[in-house]
């Protein structure tokens, strides 16, 4: 067995270059006869060769970690994806049933295939210092919202459970942030027998646990939805017509 099948395409390339550079010196002094000249150069090749490798490891390391970032990039943003198509649309759906301010904030979050990427920074700016005020209580509605959320993020917990399991997750700090809060609301209602007969300030803690949840949704919706615009329209245009701020959005196209 040759001994090749053992080397790298590494080894086989770096020993090729060396035999390579042997033979052109060679020729070199065969054409010149000049020893001390070819010595002369081949120290001055010898000096700048660690600066050349710098240079050269500098570039391709740059152009490797961009090309690394841009594919880590591009795997999140399909996990994101992932979680707006199975519960993150649907679930900001039912919480806006509860913000009474929604109206405040409803033209900010009506997207449009027009919108550029001023746009997008007005809208994040908008919601980052929006004050969210849900109006979850001890009333009939609210209990039965509250049962029903249980129920959705129950059915979707090993769907979320795989999402965690992404390492890919641990560079997107915000998103990893919404899965936490997320994971704490279900907790929070799993450990909660019944529903319907909680103390006012229990509900109101529970008020407090889906306004972050619901925060945080939405900011990361509005990134998601840029990232759609810009590289794949045809999904931007479903996720227009499924927009849950707006009362006209609707799946047929007319």
């Amino acid at each position: 067995m040759k001994i090749s099948k053992y080397l790298g395409w590494r080894v086989r390339l770096g020993l090729l270059l060396v035999v390579l550079a042997g033979i052109l010196y060679f020729v070199n002094f065969i054409l010149f006869h000049d020893p001390h000249e070819l010595e002369f150069y081949l120290s001055i090749d010898t000096a700048f060769l660690p600066i050349e490798v710098l240079f050269v490891v500098l570039v391709i390391e740059s152009a490797i970690s961009t090309r690394e970032k841009s594919i880590l990039l591009e795997k999140l943003n399909m996990v994101i994806g992932t979680f707006f198509s199975e519960l993150g649309t649907e679930l900001m759906s039912k919480i806006t049933k509860f913000d009474i301010d929604t109206e405040k904030i409803r033209q900010s979050l009506i997207i449009t295939d027009d919108w550029t990427e001023k746009d997008f920074k007005s809208a994040a700016s908008t919601i980052k210092e929006f004050d969210y005020s849900l109006e979850i209580g001890d009333d009939q509605q609210s209990i039965e919202f509250l049962q029903d959320l249980k129920e959705f993020l129950k059915e979707r917990r090993d769907f979320l459970l795989r999402l965690l399991e992404n390492p890919n997750l641990l560079e997107h700090e915000t998103f990893t942030d919404l899965l936490r809060a997320v994971f704490h609301v279900i907790e929070e209602l799993e450990k909660r027998k019944d529903l319907t007969k909680l103390p006012l300030t229990d509900y109101m803690h529970l008020n407090g646990d889906v306004e972050r949840v619901y925060g945080l949704l939405i900011s990361e919706w509005i990134m998601y939805m840029e990232h759609l615009m810009n590289n794949y329209p045809y999904l931007f245009s479903l996720a227009m017509r499924v927009n849950p701020f707006d009362p006209h959005a609707k799946v047929e196209i007319d």
